[in-house]
């Protein structure tokens, strides 16, 4: 499982829900789990985080340490649709040295995330 706070939930449900299309697998109040397909993404608030786990979660903004990624067929088409969605793109789809198709999106709440094709 992958678990990401926010500050706000505000449009970042409708974001992974909606507009990148992932199934939700659970959901109580602020937290909300999604099916990838191959892991769990879990997102909750950072003051409901903070007050479930008793951990001092700070309330700056998202960490781009790391970044998480959904593979694809059709990396283009998939930015293409984003694009018309009003996703924020931060890195046109690239062909890397090792044959896969990279590009970078951020969530609303402006973590990374990399669309990209299978590994060759």
């Amino acid at each position: 499982m992958l678990f990401y706070t926010y500050r706000t939930a505000s449009g970042l449900f409708i974001f992974y829900r909606d507009i990148l299309g992932l199934p939700i697998r659970a959901e109580h109040g602020t937290y909300v789990e999604f099916d990838t397909g191959s892991t769990i993404l879990a997102l909750n608030t950072r003051e409901s985080a903070r007050d479930i786990t008793a951990l001092d979660i700070p309330d700056t903004s998202a960490s781009n340490t790391f970044e998480i990624g959904f593979v694809t067929e059709n990396v283009e088409a998939v930015i293409k649709r984003m694009r018309e969605q009003g996703v924020s793109i931060i890195g046109e789809p690239k062909v890397k040295p090792w044959g896969q198709t990279v590009a970078y999106i951020a969530d609303p709440d402006g973590h990374y995330i990399e669309i990209c094709s299978p590994m060759e």
